[in-house]
């Protein structure tokens, strides 16, 4: 469970309607798959022990007594094994008079609690409510085989010295209620909800049931485990599919196909979960007192408690206490009305240790791996950026756009932006003046790429050549021409920027920003120089994603007929990315950007996971070397992780003064928006780290 994760199985044994015996043994065999498979929770679905579809057989004593002598029996046998499995199965259960719907979660030999259903559907075809009875509002203790099992809908089961181990259970309808038990569940600190279930399958359903899932996964910010019933159960009036699911924060990790018998297996991050619950401050836990802990960590007392119970640690008092609890000691017969508790478990499971994750992590997490997702967030991310300028326009009433065009791609895309924002206020294209500024590392192709561009897209073209400005400033400031320093190229950057801005005043304009998100975080740009405009519309934008956007253009103009300015699209994206600012060898670039700040497609997985969910270096670490062990050797991410820390840390000063532009995605690192840090932070605790990888 190194690093937050936590190993989720979710799976069906065949059923044999109320044959207590043969379902026992093949949730035995799936106890041992899931522990096989390094499992630290596994899913069972609802009344799997005697099947869903007994109907009014509940009612006969001899079922009701099977099923509770196989749980003992499937008890005891992970006491033999070991290992730390956590295994929720549901069964039906008597007590009080009463028979309930119910999940029972158990490990190495114990049962950690049972929790009743909450909510029983009596419609269509389901009628449950003929012989079950809803969870009681509150939690109280029940006798099993002379000890004390705590019985109730608001429990937490939680990993000790392990918070974010942290589950509740729910059952089956529970979900689908207005006020599903995991709401307060999750506020209460579940970072993992698990749901044993049995619903039919009927046509339609899988979609709708998969959207409960990600959605309730996203909504409370957890883990969601979901197992339904499968094979075996009755064909009288229903059929079902297995259809179990493992999702996190919305996200779908695992599913099972329909109809089949597969056990599906997910490493949940529950640091991530962390991570978002503390930054989100809609995400209110209950009030103080809410939550009470049984057995209490490290022996001290829960609020109000009683006598040591057998299991150790202290049992809650409060409203109805006093009752002696089976086996010996002073507990209260029934929990408070509404109070949730705690139950502490062993946290021993290996899960997935230094093993690979059974997760997807994808190299690009700006960038969704299936190409029709790519192509709608990229006119979604096009429309905001258009949407941003031309409001921008709008309030100051700019008479004209300029743009820097270098020939390069961040450029091309920031006139791209410009010229749909122009369509959006239905202004001339023509009012965007594209300023080409050629210099010492300008090549033939960047600048032929420029001048095509512009015409191809109906932009005002202005060529300044800045080679005799910038060798009269080097001049000034007694600075050898032939000097290839910070100082030589710094000043034709910041050249070009002042005759943008000039010529914005000039001509009533609106300098639009070229830089965008993965430079401002590497600081690969010059202060004051291409760091300032007077909108930055690709800051929110990160390098691995501008491709794809000009790309999206690309194919727009291509449908539309537009071939010309297709093929220029196309040759600019081909373009190695450079700066431009040393002089060509040969015609050629002399200077690539990824050979001074390492590959983008590193930098940017870097920065999601950093910005996104503040994972620690060796986290950071571990997950590229799953996404990217078939590019990179060890060695080489760590040095790229440690360059990306120092360079991070190094330049937020030129961050902490950024111009407006529009945020597009979860990471952005404006100073007014999502990133506030102090320009002389230290980073050496996360480079110290970096280098004990």
């Amino acid at each position: 469970m190194r690093d937050g994760y936590v190993r989720a199985a979710a799976a069906a044994p065949e059923i044999r309607v109320a044959d207590c015996g043969f379902n026992g043994a093949g949730i035995i065999a799936l106890i041992d798959q899931a522990r096989q498979k390094d499992a630290a929770i596994l899913a069972l679905p609802e009344l799997c022990l005697t099947g869903y579809t007994c109907g009014d057989l509940f009612a006969q004593a001899a079922l009701l007594e099977k099923a509770r002598e196989c749980l003992g029996e499937i008890v005891a046998y992970t006491g033999g094994q070991g290992g730390g499995l956590i295994a929720i199965l549901g069964l039906p259960l008597r007590l009080g008079g009463k028979l309930y719907n119910c999940a029972a979660v158990i490990q190495d030999g114990q049962i950690l609690g049972i929790v009743p259903k909450t909510y029983l559907p009596s419609y269509g075809e389901f009628y449950e409510g003929r012989w079950f009875a809803p969870a009681p509002p509150f939690n109280q203790w029940l006798d099993w085989e002379g000890r004390p099992v705590i019985f109730g809908p608001h429990i937490l089961f939680a990993g000790r010295g392990r918070e974010d181990f942290t589950f509740g259970v729910e059952i089956c309808e529970d979900l689908w209620a207005p006020a599903p038990p995991s709401i307060r569940l999750a506020l209460g600190g579940a970072r993992l909800i698990v749901n044993i279930s049995a619903g039919d399958e009927v046509i339609g359903k899988a979609a709708y049931r998969r959207e409960l899932v990600t959605g309730q996964s996203a909504r409370l910010l957890c883990g969601y485990i979901y197992a339904a019933a499968g094979v075996g159960e009755s064909t009288t009036d229903m059929v079902f599919a297995g259809h179990h699911m493992i999702a996190e924060n919305g996200r779908l990790l695992a599913e099972a196909a329909l109809f089949g018998r597969e056990m599906i297996v997910a490493d949940l991050d529950t640091g991530l979960l962390t991570g978002e619950r503390q930054k989100n401050t809609s995400f209110a836990p209950p009030a103080a007192g809410a939550v009470t802990i049984w057995p209490a960590a490290g022996g001290a007392a829960a609020p109000g408690a009683g006598a040591e119970t057998p299991g150790g640690g202290e049992a809650p008092g409060g409203a109805g206490g006093g009752a002696e609890t089976p086996g010996g000691g002073e507990a209260p017969a029934v929990f408070p009305a509404g109070l949730t508790a705690r139950r502490l478990f062993a946290v021993s499971c290996p899960s997935a240790g230094a093993k690979m994750l059974l997760r997807p992590v994808s190299r690009t997490p700006f960038v969704p791996d299936e190409a029709a997702d790519r192509q709608e967030r990229c006119r979604g991310i096009l429309a905001m950026q258009a949407q941003g300028l031309a409001g921008r326009l709008r309030h100051t009433g700019s008479q004209r756009v300029l743009v820097g065009l270098s020939g390069g791609l961040d450029s091309t895309l920031a006139l791209l932006v410009s010229h749909n924002a122009m369509d959006l206020l239905g202004r001339p294209r023509d009012e965007v003046i594209a300023i080409t500024m050629p210099c010492f590392g300008t090549t033939r192709r960047t600048k032929g790429n420029a001048e095509k561009l512009a015409a191809a897209t109906g932009a005002t073209l202005k060529v300044i050549d800045i080679k005799a400005a910038v060798r009269r400033h080097l001049r000034d400031i007694g600075h050898p021409d032939d000097r290839y320093d910070i100082t030589y190229e710094n000043a034709q950057a910041r050249e070009r920027t002042q005759v943008l801005m000039d010529y914005a005043n000039q001509t009533g304009g609106l300098v639009v920003g070229t830089g965008d998100l993965s430079e401002l975080a590497l600081g690969w740009c010059t202060y004051n120089g291409d760091h300032m405009s007077m909108y930055a519309v690709n800051a929110g934008v990160p390098k691995t994603l501008v491709s794809y956007l000009v790309e999206a253009e690309e194919e727009r103009y291509r449908r539309l007929g537009d071939g010309d300015l297709a093929a220029v699209l196309a040759d600019i994206r081909a373009t190695p990315i450079s700066p431009e600012l040393l002089p060509p060898k040969g015609g050629q670039l002399s200077q690539k950007t990824e050979s001074e700040v390492g590959p983008y497609i590193l930098n940017d997985f870097f920065l999601y996971y950093m910005a996104r969910f503040g994972f620690r270096p060796r986290k950071i670490y571990r997950l590229a070397t799953q996404a990217f062990q078939a590019y990179f050797g060890p060695a080489e991410l760590r040095d790229a992780l440690r360059d990306f820390y120092r360079r991070f840390f190094a330049q937020q000063f030129k961050r902490s003064c950024l111009p407006d532009g529009p945020k597009v995605g979860t990471v952005t690192l404006s100073p007014r928006g999502d990133w506030r840090m102090p320009s002389d932070a230290q980073g050496a605790l996360w480079l110290a780290e970096v280098e004990e990888l």
